[in-house]
């Protein structure tokens, strides 16, 4: 008999072996802090690399009050994929999470997000990092850090998921809550870019049963570019607003899943309604083709 020495029966493992490239990592970090340096607001302090993000309130505020969200991008995600398209997620990321600020009267002050990867991809990583960068850009808030964990065996190769948090602040006399809504206010709406970051399961099966072309033409533009443009950030027009008129709003609402049918009546007292008419503006022609494609009563495309 002869024996083997546990160092001679097991071979040496790195943590590269199990499937998690360190190096990788930290190229990511060198790609992307300049991304992240773009978008800094004077409340912050400190840079990226830190255990924790510090930020200092911003000045003025009499009795702030600090107003958080989190949120992702959902199936939309998956035809990011599918189209190799990286670029613009991370706008709809960020857009997901400051919209849902906005509407309670807040200013969106910094924001952090979560990447998972099965294998890290350092440029589709760095390109959605730069999305997400630009999209602070346009929210006029700091992306402070984040969080990058490559998880081999629990997702699919250079798949990867997506999730994002913003923290926003509001003077409490001014926050938003629908309490002041009353009968006879005027109901706008601010027009969207598209489906925005949600029904994509939906539009996804719209696409598998009609077998169409992510080539074909919609409005002038491929199918796959219509459904790909980046949800609008409506925070600096709307703050604009807030600030800078003497227009009272009295309730904003993030029209996002359950759409007009269910997101309207969340700012609204018990008592009202809304009375919507759907002759006013015109429905960009992405729905209308959705829609026919897939054979979706009008009830469904309002709360979708």
């Amino acid at each position: 008999m002869t024996e083997t020495s546990p160092s001679q029966a097991t071979p040496s493992l790195s943590y590269k072996d199990a499937g998690v490239d360190i190096d990788a990592g930290n190229a990511l970090v060198d790609r992307i802090k300049h991304v992240a340096k773009r978008t800094s607001r004077p409340e912050v302090m400190g840079g990226l690399g830190g255990f924790g993000a510090l930020c200092e309130l911003p000045a003025g505020y009499k009795q702030p009050v600090l107003v958080s969200g989190t949120d992702g991008v959902g199936t939309k995600l998956r035809l990011a994929m599918d189209l190799g398209k990286h670029d613009t997620i991370g706008i709809d990321l960020v857009a997901m999470c400051v919209n849902d600020l906005i509407v309670a009267g807040a200013e969106p002050l910094l924001f952090l997000d979560y990447y998972a990867t099965g294998k890290l991809d350092v440029d589709i990583a760095a390109d959605v990092v730069t999305g997400i960068g630009a999209g602070c850009e346009l929210a006029g808030c700091a992306l402070v850090g984040g969080e990058t964990a490559e998880m081999p065996g629990m997702y699919e190769g250079s798949d990867y998921d997506l999730a994002g948090f913003c923290v926003g602040v509001v003077e409490k006399s001014e926050i938003l809550d629908g309490s002041k809504v009353a009968e006879g206010d005027v109901l706008l709406g601010l027009a969207s870019s598209g489906p925005h970051s949600n029904g994509y399961s939906l539009i996804r099966k719209i696409l598998e049963v009609s077998n169409a072309s992510l080539e074909e033409t919609v409005d002038g533009k491929p199918l796959g570019d219509a459904l790909m443009a980046p949800t609008r950030i409506y925070v600096k027009s709307l703050l604009s607003m807030m600030r800078g008129t003497d227009i009272p709003v009295h309730a904003l609402s993030h029209i996002t899943g359950g759409g007009l049918l269910e997101n309207i009546p969340r700012v609204l007292p018990d008592t009202l309604a809304a009375h919507i008419d759907l002759t006013s503006w015109q429905r960009p022609e992405v729905f209308n083709w959705l829609q026919a494609k897939g054979n979706v009563n009008e009830t469904e495309m309002h709360r979708v």
